[in-house]
């Protein structure tokens, strides 16, 4: 709902919430660890006394219940080039975090979903749920297993790059994740590893005409296994090389398909994870990467591979965060089983008071499809801003801008502008 600026909400006065957003893989901030990094606090992960949900405890866990109740008004909800059809969106988002209060080992759960109702086209009514749960298992001292699942039914957006055009209804699909890893230090040495799994099932589209809109072939099974080493040069500072291997394995094989889509592929990064003082800090990474295809009519990708996120604190009041990465994702176009996208961005977050957060983005993409003329350009930008009344209640406005430029085959160039409000209740 009126993009990036909501989910402000979310995280901002739930403490589970702001813990799993450092990721799964960061260990926890021990002193005598080099690969701390931990020496500011962001905005959006700062605690703010008076207005974090208090939750329930339940034994040795902590249950943080949430209802977000949203509208949100959108100037084009199809996604259209010309013709575009405005409509007020309804949104009713209950979810429920729950963790673990021990002093070592944790495990997390989640269940959320997002309603949405449509004022008068109701063929754009949806419900996404989401569960999971997740679990570290301390091992010694800076060294930890981690272990994680989730299981997801959602719609694809109109505004995907993958969307079907003309679809009576926005494409629906369901997803199931698993993933462990591994994370131990020797001295100035971090070792870690980790093997992911996600598998994608796809719902048939239906023309306004009559008949479906086949989508199964894009049904698959994605693994990746990664292995990466980090050495300290300093404790503010270490460098790392980082391997990945895929695997992505596509249920339908000819003749119920006229294009394979199975392919694998690596990647292999060079970077840097550092803090600068209380000033800075994040990771870079570039490389290469190549993704290689059964098919012998799909040509590879290779190419300049990158990844960075920088968080910026030019005062204690404010975080920067700057994102970039360059990698190669799944298409569904006919002709085309891949393409390169390229991404930057910048969002501000600034504590103007204790319990009044504001927040901007700007992002910039391109995506480069293999095998067919296709490209596309992306920008979005938004605003928003939170206001916490207190422990239980908050409430957030956000305006989003997306401007998609597509050239070549299989794309549609539109413009979506979204203006909403939510109000979050927590306990």
């Amino acid at each position: 709902m009126a993009g990036a600026a909501i989910a402000i909400a979310a995280g901002l006065s739930n403490p589970a919430a702001a813990q799993s957003a450092r990721g799964e893989l960061a260990s926890a901030s021990n002193v005598d660890t080099n690969f701390a990094r931990d020496r500011n606090i962001a905005v959006m992960q700062r605690p703010r006394d008076g207005y974090q949900a208090v939750g329930i405890r339940m034994g040795s866990f902590m249950a943080y219940p949430k209802l977000s109740l949203g509208v949100e008004h959108n100037d084009n909800i199809y996604a259209t080039d010309g013709g575009e059809t405005d409509d007020l969106i309804w949104r009713v988002a209950p979810e429920i975090s729950i963790s673990s209060d021990w002093s070592r080992h944790a495990l997390t759960a989640y269940a959320r979903s997002s309603i949405l109702r449509y004022q008068d086209f109701d063929t754009e009514n949806s419900e996404d749920l989401s569960v999971g749960a997740s679990a570290q298992i301390d091992m010694q001292r800076n060294s930890f297993i981690a272990l994680g699942v989730d299981w997801a039914d959602l719609i694809e957006p109109r505004t995907s790059p993958n969307a079907v055009l003309g679809a009576v209804e926005p494409t629906e699909y369901e997803t199931m994740a698993a993933r462990a890893a591994v994370s131990h230090e020797l001295n100035r040495l971090r070792l870690s590893g980790g093997y992911a799994f996600k598998s994608f099932d796809y719902e048939d589209g239906r023309n306004p005409g009559g008949g479906a809109i086949p989508q199964q072939y894009r049904d698959r099974d994605e693994h990746v296994v990664t292995a990466r080493a980090d050495y300290a040069v300093s404790p503010a500072t270490a460098l790392f090389l980082e391997v990945s291997r895929n695997v992505r394995d596509y249920r339908l094989a000819r003749p119920a398909v006229t294009l394979v889509r199975d392919s694998e592929g690596t990647q292999a990064l060079v970077g840097s994870n550092f803090e600068l003082g209380a000033v800075a800090r994040g990771e870079i990474a570039v490389g290469y990467f190549n993704q290689e295809y059964d098919d012998p009519t799909l040509g590879d990708i290779d190419g300049f591979g990158a990844r960075a996120q920088v968080e910026w604190f030019p005062t204690q009041l404010t975080t920067v965060t700057f994102t970039g990465s360059r990698t190669i994702e799944e298409s569904a176009s006919p002709g085309s089983a891949g393409y390169t996208s390229a991404n930057v961005g910048v969002k501000v977050d600034h504590e103007l008071m204790r319990n009044v957060i504001l927040t901007g983005n700007v992002s910039h993409g391109k995506d480069d499809y293999q095998g067919i003329t296709r490209e596309d350009d992306r920008f979005n930008a938004g605003i928003g801003a939170t206001y916490l009344l207190n422990r239980h209640t908050g409430l957030t406005f956000a305006y989003s801008h997306m401007d998609m430029d597509s050239s070549g085959v299989g794309g549609q160039d539109f413009k979506v502008n979204k203006v909403g409000a939510t109000l979050a209740l927590q306990f």
